[in-house]
Formats: C-alpha cells, structure tokens, sequence
C-alpha cells in the first residue's frame, strides 16, 4: 500500500496577521490554552507555522523594522496539538511524547529568510554591547543552499529545523517558571557578575498581557486578562523543551518530551533554515516560515523510567533529543579559541560565556581582515553551520570554548598563509548589511589593542 499523505492539521495563510488565522496561533505557554487540533499516535501529519515574528520583518532594504520591532508578540507558535493513543487515550502528565520529524522546509513561494541584531535598547544579543544598532541580512533559498546579496562571498547548505517545539506546562510548572525567573529580574544585574560582560536585557521576559495572543481564548474576557497574566513568554528554552535551538534537529531527528497536561498539548514554531551553535545575534538565525510533517508516540510513565529530577520536584526534568542523519559535510574548519579572559584582561572563573564571546569575537576579528565588515561576520556566524564547543570545563582558572568555522562557505581561502602585507587601504566588500542608528547613550565595548 502506498504511503499516506500527511494530514494537514495547522495551516497557515501568508497573507493575514498571527491573530487572523483561521487556527488562531499562540505566543505564550499556558496549560489553559486549548487545542486547535487532535492527532492519533503513528498519524503523519502536518504542521505549518508563521515566522517567529509573525511577518513583522520584511523582505526590503531596512533594518527600521527590527529596530522598532515589539518583542512583547513574539514567538507565534502552531498548536496547541492534543495527542491520543489508537484507542483514543490522551497522553498523561508523567508520560514522554516521543515526536519524530520526518520532513521540514520553507512554505512554497516564500523561500527567503532573514537573520538579524537588536537594537541594544530593544532586545540587544550576545555581542550587544560591541554592536548595539540594529542590522538585518536578507537570504534567498536555492534548494538546500542559502545566499545573502548583503554578506556576498559566502554560500552554504542550510540545516533546517524548528527553533522551538515543546509540551504545554502544568499550573505548578507554571508557578515555578514564574517564580525563579520574577526573583531574577528583581534581584537586578548587581546581583550577577556576568551582568557585567553579556550586556543583552531583560534578565528574564516576565508574563505580560501586552502583545499576548492565546489561541481560542477571547480576547479582553476576564478570562483571557487572568490567563495572560500568568503566561510564559516563549523565549528561554525550559523544563517542556520550548526554545532550544538545536540546530541539529532536522529530519529523521526525535523529541522526548516530558508530558505535563493531558494530551500534551504540542506546539511547535520559529523555523530555521540555518543556525550557527548559540544564535549569538538573538534573531540570529535563518528566521522563516515554514512547516513540519510529524509522527508522535506515546510512552506510558516515561517521565519517571528515563528523565531523572534535577530539583527540588519531579518536574525539574528535561527533555532528550535524538539526532537525526541529515547534517551538512565538511571537512575543513579553521578553529577559534576563547578563554574566560574578558575584553578589559579581567581574569574569570571556568565562566564558558565569557569564553565563547572571546572565541566569537576572535573570529570576527579575523575575518575582518578578509574583507568583511564586523556586522557582516556578527550575523554570519550567528546563521551558519558554525559549530561552538565547551573544550574546556575543569583547568582553573579559564574555562574554554570554541568556535569552529567550515571554510568551505567562503569564495575565498581564509586560512592563515604567507603572503605580503598589503600596504593600501583595506578594501570592504559591498554591499553591507542594512545597518539603523543607534540613538543610546550606553557605552559601547571596544578591545583596547584594536586599531578598527
């Protein structure tokens, strides 16, 4: 018998708002936001899904709608998705909904993409403080490759995959989510020393009824006020999965997903077509509409069998990825290395953040040589198959990390070699990317032994 057809269970029209879909679409987490759709254990089907910022980013040459974008919308996500066994059962809170990806891409007629930087003021990213306007990259889809006309030289094969897919949580889940993240952002940057070398804020995204979308919930009802109040932004990845952003999870991939309501309630959104580990820039990816073609199974009591608590509850667990095949080849990379040194000399201790902006900005500060600007190399290294490690953990007092670059991306050699040293001006290749201004007051970090 010849395979079935997915079923098509969330769709998407291009054309309407997030909250215009005729399957409302949701941006926050909440166990009370109802389902859109039902699907059967060992059903194919379909989900397609908006960009994560609900077509709020256009595909022209400015970056002024990311520097005024309202992160209070963001993410829309497809779903929630009840899932049953064959026999009708929900799936139960204490279960593991295991949900396989058999197929993913763009939505025809609308391969391009884009990656971006925040304003630091509204939004910021990992190098916010070095790069604090916000500037955006557009990129167009020639099957499984990827090109930008404002970072030119660079082609490469995208590993598409879903920023965020992840279970509804419990009420208690909820009140914990809340709790942990209100104490953080109360206790104010004072209170953490990174605070003073990452420089992206808010510390924590709080619940907030501004910009929020609930599904099948009336708007403005008692109901709806009370629920947004206490939604979860979708922002950080959590206990439930969420925003992982493993850039690996690509087709034949598989999600153990801790299951917290009845029927798990699945939701999925935030296409990528690409990522470099860490998505350095925040809308650092190759941001896109797109879809996912599933098929999940239920394991009965899997929660207590396979995820061991690491907390004070049996809900501080999280979930297991199983990577699937698909993944780009390379064979030769040029390796950066960091240390948890800061940018002043300020010695830290095994902080692998403070080791991983080291070896990022190492690496735009190569590549600059080469003929890019530091925003063109910022945004490639947040959407290419780049590949970050912790290398080093334990030999006080630096922590280690790298970042590892395929060169076969460039239409250039970009190793170290022999050569002569260039007695003109540094040549740029244009065009760049659209850049906005940066109106702030904050001060912007700058290596002292740099001349550029």
């Amino acid at each position: 018998m010849a395979p079935l057809s997915p079923r098509v269970v969330v769709k998407v029209d291009l054309k309407k708002r997030p909250w215009q879909q005729t399957q409302p679409l949701h941006n926050r987490w909440h166990p009370e936001i109802p389902s859109v759709a039902e699907v059967k254990t060992g059903e194919l089907f379909r989900v397609e899904m908006v960009d994560w910022t609900g077509g709020a980013v256009k595909e022209d040459g400015s970056a002024g709608d990311i520097k005024s974008i309202d992160l209070s919308t963001v993410h829309y996500l497809s779903g929630p998705i009840k899932v049953v066994d064959e026999d009708g059962v929900a799936a139960r809170p204490g279960d593991l909904l295991a949900v396989e990806i058999c197929n993913l891409g763009p939505l025809p007629g609308d391969e391009w993409g884009f990656t971006a930087s925040f304003d630091r003021e509204n939004g910021g990213g990992f190098l916010t403080d070095h790069f604090p306007c916000a500037t955006k990259a557009i990129w167009y889809f020639e099957g499984i490759y990827a090109y930008s006309p404002q970072i030119p030289g660079v082609r490469f094969p995208g590993l598409t995959h879903p920023g965020i897919i992840g279970t509804a949580p419990s009420k208690e889940l909820l009140r914990i989510w809340n709790e942990r993240e209100r104490q953080l952002e109360e206790k104010g940057v004072e209170s953490l020393t990174l605070c003073e070398v990452v420089h992206q804020r808010p510390l924590a995204s709080l619940p907030t009824t501004k910009g929020c979308l609930l599904g099948n919930i009336e708007e403005r009802t008692s109901e709806w006020e009370r629920i947004a109040k206490e939604a979860a932004r979708t922002i950080p990845g959590r206990e439930n999965g969420g925003n992982c952003d493993i850039k690996n999870l690509s087709s034949g991939s598989k999600i153990y997903l801790p299951v917290f309501v009845e029927g798990a309630n699945l939701s999925t959104g935030d296409m990528h077509f690409s990522q470099g580990d860490g998505e350095i820039s925040f809308c650092g990816a190759i941001e896109m509409s797109g879809f996912l073609e599933l098929k999940c199974e239920i394991i009965r009591n899997g929660m207590q069998e396979y995820l061991t608590p690491m907390g004070p509850t049996t809900l501080h667990v999280n979930p297991i990825f199983e990577i699937g095949p698909v993944e780009p080849r390379f064979s030769e990379w040029l390796v950066f290395e960091g240390i948890s040194v800061d940018e002043s000399g300020r010695q830290h201790y095994l902080d692998a953040t403070v080791a991983y902006k080291r070896a990022v900005l190492n690496a735009i500060d190569y590549l600059f040589k080469f003929g890019y600007s530091k925003e063109q190399v910022y945004l490639l290294l947040s959407c290419c198959p780049c590949e970050g490690r912790i290398s080093g953990i334990v030999d006080s007092p630096n922590a280690v990390a790298t970042l590892a670059i395929p060169t076969a991306i460039f239409d250039q050699d970009i190793r170290p070699k022999t050569r002569k040293v260039p007695t003109g001006p540094r040549i740029v290749k244009k065009p760049d990317v659209m850049k906005s201004t940066y109106d702030g007051k904050l001060p912007i970090t700058k290596n002292p032994s740099s001349s550029s």
